[in-house]
């Protein structure tokens, strides 16, 4: 029976890894894969996915505004049997695309995994997850560590000195040089105006990599 994963974490866990690697073992099996990447993330490319080591695929671009379950549908109609959906970024669906999602499950019998952030520089839920932690069937948390040694479970956002930035757009695209994972106790000393030091220090090796 298929099933509805989310995998979750902060950045820099090595999700989009595990994504790629994912869709790798199925090609290796004979098995296809449909992976779905957001349009305004094109870090890499419009409808490329890329890892920070290396790894990256062709994927199809969705907007807010798509009905996956039609592009899903549509996708088996042309190319075939479909396997298995791997969805990118998946902190950026609606709650209408995550519901469609769901369908791909329940009606089209295809397992869906996706990955992305729980909650944003904020602490606030993303809507894609805050749905997702609600409706899909397993919970899979990817583990990253602070710099503190602690389990980092936060994200904070970071302007080009090194600080912590605490308003601003709940979506703004970055990587390394615009977000840093920390530890629960981290974030709050962070947001409170207590660790700013320690955060300059912490991105300045995540900058020189």
């Amino acid at each position: 029976m298929a099933k509805l994963y989310f995998y979750y974490s902060a950045m820099n866990a090595g999700k989009t890894t595990t994504l790629l690697q994912s869709a790798y073992n199925y090609a290796e099996r004979g098995m296809r894969t449909l992976i779905l990447t957001p349009r305004l993330d094109t870090r890499a490319g419009e409808g490329v996915v890329a890892s920070r080591i290396g790894l990256r695929a062709d994927a199809r671009v969705f907007t807010r505004e798509d009905d996956l379950l039609a592009s899903v549908r549509e996708d088996v109609a042309r190319n075939g049997e479909l396997d298995c959906v791997l969805v990118d970024e998946a902190q950026f669906l609606s709650k209408a695309q995550v519901w469609q999602l769901s369908d791909v499950v329940d009606v089209l019998d295809v397992p869906v995994l996706a990955y992305g952030l729980r909650t944003d520089f904020r602490g606030e839920l993303f809507e894609g997850s805050q749905y997702l932690l609600a409706w899909a069937d397993n919970l899979v948390e990817i583990k990253t560590i602070c710099h503190t040694g602690r389990k980092a479970t936060m994200v904070v956002r970071v302007d080009e000195h090194g600080r912590a930035v605490t308003d601003g757009p709940q979506v703004e695209i970055g990587g390394n040089d615009r977000y840093v994972s920390v530890s629960r106790a981290e974030f709050k000393k962070i947001m409170a105006g207590e660790s700013a030091v320690e955060l300059q220090q912490a991105v300045l090796p995540l900058d020189a990599s």
